[in-house]
């Protein structure tokens, strides 16, 4: 093989043909992810075959998703369908978890720029799906929709500082419908359940009854263990196992599972989620 070869492209060719960055093709030699076909021994100028295309290309598409590239190159190393389906799966469970956190932090953001809670603010709770048909009659996706709307929703009311009682039902009554649809919902995981029973276990801690915290806490590290679940998950829902033991006047227990709650922040890869759940440590006593 040569640079003579027909079949050939130059880096920079390959690079806009691709839609790449010559820098990225080099960085992606030196990671090992997309080697060049062949390295002029005089120059060190990169060449690719043609049929690389397609490769490269994936690349892009998964780097647009954001993807890790540590899990791009096991994408491309398989060629087994069912095998990519089930890391592009774990790549959007992991999105989606993302998601949750940072809606929590949207609401904080909300806050701090408008100086209070806007109660007006609807374009985010808006439930176009049918509400009134038999339960049966709703499908996984409507299930699905209504879960995140009601998480959202009780999130609202959660920072809200002037609650009237009427919205402190509305609350509580939204967590738990969050968690039973998202327990409706096709493709649903543990990690989903088990946040819905965080949820549920915040919003009796905020309002200082003790039993039903450490009920839903409790069903929370149950889930997450069961699952094996690590991560942002098992620290959050050791952080609720200590909120709920303080407001039920378990003081003892509440520095134990305080305890655990910050040895397993060593476990989260992401600093901004490690900083949450810092974050909701620091208000422990």
């Amino acid at each position: 093989m040569s640079i003579n070869d027909p079949d050939l492209l130059v880096i920079g060719r390959f690079a806009r043909l691709a839609g790449l960055s010559v820098g990225a093709l080099r960085h992606y030699d030196d990671l090992d992810l997309l080697r060049p076909a062949w390295v002029d021994p005089q120059t060190g100028y990169r060449s690719y075959r043609r049929d690389q295309l397609d490769t490269a290309r994936t690349i892009v598409r998964l780097r647009d998703l954001e993807m890790p590239l540590d899990e791009i190159r096991t994408y491309l190393a398989t060629d087994d369908p069912a095998e990519q389906r089930r890391l592009l799966g774990d790549h959007g469970r992991r999105i989606e978890a993302r998601t949750f956190r940072l809606q929590r932090v949207l609401h904080v953001v909300g806050q701090l720029a408008d100086g209070a809670p806007d109660p007006s603010a609807k374009e985010n709770l808006t439930m176009t799906s049918p509400t009134t048909d038999a339960l049966t009659e709703l499908d996984s996706a409507t299930h699905r929709a209504l879960g995140v709307a009601l998480y959202n929703h009780t999130w609202t009311l959660l920072e809200k500082a002037d609650r009237s009682p009427a919205e402190t039902d509305e609350m509580i009554h939204a967590a738990h419908a969050s968690r039973f649809h998202w327990s409706r919902a096709e493709g649903s995981e543990p990690a989903n359940l088990a946040r819905g029973e965080w949820q549920c276990s915040r919003v009796y801690a905020v309002l200082g009854r003790g039993e039903p915290a450490l009920w839903h806490a409790g069903r929370c590290v149950a889930i997450n263990e069961a699952a094996g679940n690590a991560d942002w998950d098992i620290a959050s829902a050791y952080e609720a196992m200590a909120r709920a033991s303080v407001v039920a006047g378990d003081r003892e227990a509440a520095a134990e599972w305080k305890a655990k709650a910050a040895a397993a922040l060593d476990g989260i890869a992401d600093a901004d989620d490690r900083e949450v759940i810092e974050g909701d440590l620091a208000t422990l006593p």
